[in-house]
């Protein structure tokens, strides 16, 4: 059926999108310029563009980018997907509803999607999709068929505060759009549109704090753009550190507890098996979902809070069983002595494999992977994939679910790892900065680091900078493990992540990074402007230690990195030219 989510009146040229785009990391808000080095529309603008794109991939926060492009008048005129999609479309519906600035969310049949990506233009009028002699008539999303509790009728109705009607009337729609028939409840939420990246999600939170919001479930709050004890006394401009202190107080102020993570999952009280949940924050959502065995979708930013102001949530996507099924088996063929490596890079490419639906690895059942490796495998998929979960056979805890009868099926080479390690590799041998804590480290890293700098020193001219938690970091306080870090120049920073952190903070005169993650190692040169290097925990501490890293791929991937993959590199050098 071809839908009409959210109306506009548009008309423009067409641009068609092979794969997914994460508006974070991916466009600048402020230009609408695709910023994301390994996507095929890097460097152009989708400003007022009719955009083709199957789904979405990546950040929940491509919701806050797209309603700070609407604001700017730099958004795309209208986003037509041929799949579920939720993060966009949620941006649209608060621009639209809060702001009156409308961007066209349509979807449409394989077949209809295929159609238009044949022409140059389009236009739409009411119901009516147009391009040349070819038209389409949308179907608007409608709530009839939704079955609401006589609870969430009440709030609808307003009974219970302006933002809390706000919030059960964007689910509904939500629900609609999505095929969902009723509303669950759910026991948690983490709030991810805390970043101060652009002035939106500070419009959006207080506005709701003003409405009188409150959450009604114990709710979480991501990593914020500063820290928040300590950004007076490092150098951030003031008007950008108390923006992004109020963008925290207004979550504080509706209820939500300032933990300041993008890793909630490493609290003490993480979620259990089979509790439905409502997350938000890509990497935490697949974790949850994948590793725990919650159930989350990855909702977008804004939607969680609607989602905590209310305790429900669509009853679509992975919070229905069936829905969680893999629907690709990819087999991996392991390289011997691998090290940590190897699971940014798994995850990263088993995104790509699975841009749209649930995976199912196998070939690893003879492993056990750490709780890290896992977090980095799940961080790094939530770059290529808009999947909200990935299943690992024999190791994740619905690993065993037999896959849908209709899975696709593909493998992961050696070569194919040791490709992807050249597209994180595309900087040069001299590392300024040594960028660790995306997602923020848990205690065993922090402690794992420390003992790989163990009666060392940083390089002279190489900083290192390690993001944490809170309670992480106050937990490595206890333990001494802070100050045998600070004792070799590492500095430990709370509060922020790489995905949010800024200049000063982020040292100016770095022009080249090294880090062990996948998810920064993608997003870091368009969020950060630098060449990028990538390794293992061990090859991070010694290029910090010696302010180089090593040009030749680790030990256990030379025997793939042939003729072939030193083609691709000549071919991508071509991109650190631009940063």
């Amino acid at each position: 059926m071809a839908q009409l989510i959210v109306p506009a009146s548009i008309e423009g040229e067409i641009v068609v999108c092979t794969e997914g785009l994460s508006f974070w990391g991916g466009v600048d808000p402020g230009t609408g310029v695709v910023i994301d080095a390994h996507h095929g529309l890097h460097g152009q603008s989708i400003a007022g563009k009719i955009l083709l794109m199957p789904t979405s991939r990546g950040s929940c926060s491509g919701s806050g980018v797209l309603l700070e492009l609407a604001l700017n008048g730099r958004a795309p005129s209208a986003l037509i997907f041929r799949e579920d999609e939720e993060i966009l479309t949620l941006g649209a519906m608060i621009a639209a509803r809060m702001f009156d600035r409308s961007v066209a969310i349509i979807r449409l049949s394989s077949a209809d999607y295929g159609e238009l990506g044949q022409k140059e233009r389009a236009s739409l009028s009411g119901n009516t999709l147009m391009a040349g002699d070819w038209s389409l008539t949308l179907h608007r999303v409608s709530q009839d068929d939704l079955e609401l509790s006589p609870s969430d009728r009440t709030k609808l109705n307003g009974d219970d505060g302006k933002a809390v009607a706000l919030a059960m009337e964007v689910l509904c729609t939500m629900a609609a759009s999505q095929g969902a028939k009723k509303l669950i409840d759910v026991s948690r939420g983490h709030i991810d549109g805390c970043i101060y990246a652009h002035s939106a999600n500070l419009t959006f939170a207080e506005s709701m704090a003003r409405m009188g919001g409150k959450v009604c479930i114990p709710t979480t709050i991501n990593a914020i753009s500063v820290d928040r004890e300590n950004w007076h006394t490092q150098n951030l401009p003031p008007d950008f550190g108390r923006a992004a202190s109020r963008l925290a107080d207004a979550y504080v102020q509706m209820g939500a507890r300032p933990t300041f993570t993008c890793a909630p999952y490493l609290a003490e009280d993480a979620p259990r098996m089979g509790e439905d949940i409502g997350w938000s924050e890509s990497n935490a959502v697949i974790f949850a979902n994948s590793v725990l065995g919650a159930r989350t979708a990855k909702h977008p930013d804004y939607l969680d809070l609607f989602i905590a102001l209310t305790g429900r949530a669509p009853k679509s996507g992975v919070y229905v069983p069936e829905n969680r099924m893999a629907r690709i088996v990819i087999d991996v063929a392991l390289p011997q002595g691998y090290d940590d490596a190897l699971w940014p890079l798994l995850g990263w490419l088993a995104g790509r494999l699975a841009p749209d639906r649930i995976p199912l690895l196998t070939g690893l059942e003879d492993i056990v992977p750490s709780q890290d490796d896992l977090r980095a495998l799940c961080a790094a998929f939530g770059t290529t994939s808009a999947a909200p979960m990935l299943h690992i056979a024999g190791i994740t805890p619905e690993g065993d679910l037999a896959p849908a009868a209709v899975a696709q099926q593909a493998r992961i080479t050696g070569t194919d790892l040791a490709d992807a390690w050249h597209q994180f590799n595309s900087g040069p041998a001299d590392v300024d900065l040594v960028a660790l804590g995306s997602p923020h480290f848990s205690l065993e890293e922090t402690r794992r680091f420390a003992a790989l700098m163990s009666g060392k020193r940083c390089h002279p001219d190489t900083s290192v900078i390690i993001t944490l938690g809170r309670e992480i970091l106050a937990r490595a306080q206890s333990e001494g493990v802070v100050s045998l870090l600070e004792a070799a120049g590492v500095r430990l920073i709370p509060d922020l992540c790489w995905c949010s952190i800024t200049e000063p903070v982020f040292p100016i005169s770095a022009k080249t990074l090294m880090t062990n993650s996948g998810k920064y190692a993608h997003y870091a040169p368009g969020l950060s402007g630098r060449q990028v290097r990538f390794g293992s925990l061990s090859d991070c501490a010694l290029a910090a230690q010696s302010g180089t890293a090593n040009m030749d791929p680790p030990v256990w991937l030379e025997p793939f990195s042939g003729e072939a993959n030193i083609r691709f590199v000549a071919a991508h050098r071509s991109i650190a030219q631009e940063f």
